[in-house]
Parts: C-alpha cells; sequence; structure tokens
C-alpha cells in the first residue's frame, strides 16, 4: 500500500513555539510509519522556513527551550535562505503532499493563517478551517459566537490598544464594573502566555501593559467563584463526537504557562469528578461550542465550573490544543477509548475528508 507523504508543520512565530516542537515530536513517534511518511517543515520564531533532516525530539516544553537556545540564531538566518520558497502555495504544492498537519500553536498557525496558505496551496490539512481557526483564536469574538448561540459566557470587556492609549480612565471604570478579582488576557494567544489574575484595581494596569505586549486587542474576564477547570475534547466533522471531560488541578492559583509547561505539580483527573448531569451537560456545550464556530477535525473546550452555585460557564475553545501523547486532548481521548496513533489517523483522515467535500464546489460562475 503507498504511504501517504504527510507534511508536519511545526515552531512558528508565536510565544507558543515549544510547545508546537513538543507537540510535532509526539506526532512523529507515534504517527503510523506503515500508513504515513511524514515530512518536517519547520517555521523558525522569526518566520524562516525549512526542511530539516532530523525529526523534532523534544519530549516536554522545557526541552524544547533548551534546544532552541543550542541551536541559536545562526540556524535561523541561513534555514531562511534555503526555505523561502517553501512559504510559497506552489513550493509546498511542489513536495508532493497528500496531507498537511499544521502543528502551529497560537498565532501565524492556529489563527487562520496558515490554513489560508493551504488552502491557496490546494493542499489537504488537518484541523479547522480559516473562520474557525480565526474565531477560535479571537477570545472576544469566540464570545460573541459563543453568546449568540445562547451559550453561557462569563462577563467581560475588550479594548484594542489605541483604545487604551486614549480612553485609559473609561476603561478602567468599565473593567471595575466587573468587579475583583479578573483575568487580564491576550485576546490572541493560547497555552496562558500573558495572562494574569488581578485581584486590586492597583494591579490592574500593570497587568494590561504586560498582555499588550503580545497582543493589540486584551479582554479582562470576571473571575468565577471557587472555579473548576474543566476541559472536554472534541473530535470530527459534521458529525463531532467528545471525550470525556478532565479536570486540572493546577500546581499555581491558576493555570498559566509555568503551571501548564513548567512545573511539575500540575494535576489532571481523568475523568472528572462531576454529577452524571453536569459531565453530559459538558459534553453538550462543547459541541455546541464547535458548532458555533463551525469548527473541523478537533478541538478541546474549556469550561469553568462555578464551585458556588455549580453553574457551567465556557471559557475558551482551542482550535489547536497541545498535542504530545500526555496532553489534555489526547489523554482525555485514550481515557475515552481512542489511543494516540488512532487519534492522529483519524485527524488525518478527516483531513482529507473535509477537502474532498471543499473540492466538490464549483469555482466558477459559469
Amino acid at each position: 500500500m503507498k504511504k501517504l507523504r504527510v507534511g508536519i508543520i511545526f515552531g512558528g512565530r508565536s510565544g507558543e513555539h515549544e510547545v508546537s516542537v513538543t507537540s510535532a515530536s509526539s506526532i512523529f513517534k507515534h504517527i503510523d510509519r506503515n500508513k504515513y511518511e511524514p515530512v518536517a517543515i519547520r517555521i523558525e520564531k522569526d518566520g524562516a522556513w525549512s526542511f530539516p533532516q532530523q525529526e523534532p525530539a523534544a519530549s516536554n516544553v522545557a526541552q524544547a527551550i533548551e534546544q532552541a537556545r543550542l541551536r541559536g540564531e545562526g540556524h535561523a538566518a541561513s534555514a531562511r535562505q534555503a526555505g523561502l520558497v517553501a512559504a510559497e502555495p506552489a513550493g509546498l504544492a511542489s513536495l508532493n503532499l497528500e496531507v498537511v498537519f499544521p502543528v502551529l500553536h497560537g498565532p501565524y498557525g492556529e489563527d487562520g493563517t496558515i490554513q489560508g496558505l493551504l488552502e491557496m496551496a490546494g493542499l489537504a490539512y488537518v484541523g479547522n478551517g480559516v473562520l474557525a481557526s480565526a474565531a477560535g483564536m479571537d477570545k472576544s469574538i469566540m464570545k460573541i459566537l459563543f453568546a449568540g448561540r445562547g451559550l453561557p459566557v462569563c462577563r467581560s470587556q475588550d479594548f484594542v490598544r489605541p483604545e487604551w492609549d486614549r480612553h485609559r480612565i473609561r476603561i478602567l471604570q468599565q473593567i471595575g464594573a466587573l468587579g475583583f478579582p479578573v483575568f487580564v488576557k491576550p485576546a490572541n494567544l493560547g497555552s496562558s502566555v500573558g495572562i494574569s489574575k488581578v485581584k486590586t484595581q492597583a494591579d490592574l494596569i500593570p497587568a494590561i501593559e504586560l498582555a499588550l505586549q503580545f497582543d493589540r486587542k486584551i479582554i479582562v474576564e470576571a473571575a468565577v467563584p471557587r472555579a473548576r477547570e474543566i476541559e472536554c475534547a472534541v473530535l470530527g466533522n459534521d458529525d463531532p463526537k467528545t471525550s470525556v471531560p478532565g479536570e486540572i488541578l493546577p500546581s499555581r492559583e491558576f493555570y498559566d504557562y509555568e503551571a501548564k509547561y513548567l512545573d511539575e505539580g500540575s494535576k489532571t483527573v481523568i475523568p472528572a469528578d462531576l454529577p452524571k448531569a453536569t459531565a453530559v451537560e459538558v459534553q453538550r456545550l462543547a459541541v455546541e461550542a464547535f458548532r458555533a464556530i463551525d469548527g473541523a477535525g478537533l478541538a478541546r473546550v474549556d469550561f469553568l465550573l462555578d464551585g458556588d452555585t455549580g453553574t457551567l460557564y465556557l471559557n475558551e475553545i482551542n482550535t489547536l490544543p497541545g498535542f504530545t501523547n500526555i496532553s489534555m486532548y489526547s489523554k482525555m481521548w485514550e481515557t475515552s477509548g481512542v489511543g494516540y496513533s488512532e487519534l492522529v489517523d483519524r485527524l488525518i483522515q478527516l483531513g482529507i475528508e473535509r477537502h474532498a467535500e471543499r473540492s466538490r464546489l464549483k469555482t466558477s460562475a459559469l
């Protein structure tokens, strides 16, 4: 049987570069080599593309960070010259790939940009399309879509840098109306990069200035009392299925970047210890959130469960969640009976199916 050539794009111009390298390492390690021929396509932090001879091999984010330090800047400069053509649709098409697996977390990867490039190249690819990726990346737009379908979301306030520069006092007053504590977040970033939990008005401006280092749009959300962090994995295209829900027990006050990737104290509970009715509601809302953004392939939907009232709130949807064999997405599916290698296989097939469906559409009015 002819093996399918699968281009695995990883790295990227994002604060989640090392998370991407770690996810890609797991895919290369576990992909079925009897069915697929994986091709490594690396994007450096400065945007340089290359085709490394050596597959990524980072077992965790700390290791990926150390590998990046050892690689140095000289490698990225030479890679730019070697890989310019790869950034063009025709260049990607020349690799004779049957499907692409973009394992790019955060901006310039999870936000619809790489998906648009692959669409222009006419290539099948794994995961969400341009619209779903862009909507899932922007936490403000995401909440508007959720609210439009009547899904439960926390109260929030968003603004962009020019508004902050011109109308700071008014924005601070609007945020104050949410009450404290609040979470201050870059609107377009994942892995909890740039996020702060703010308990007093005095700490608000430094948190906003931190978030503005990562994005021009900021969202500030009211905190949920004694919140439990519940997650659910979604798999499929037009008939999405859900895993059993899981729960995060962070080692820190909330599940920030260090708690996710660098500390060893955070724990997960799969399946989450929930009443059956609550677990079923988590799964129902996960599918509704997936459909609200026109999702495809995969997503991890994150919830906050009010510890006082038991009310569920949709926190966010991740259209390309962390994808190592120990990430929550794959662990929830493993507990649900779908192993990591099978998960990779299903996602590739879903990407091919989605591409075949798009290819049937007319591109001319004549």
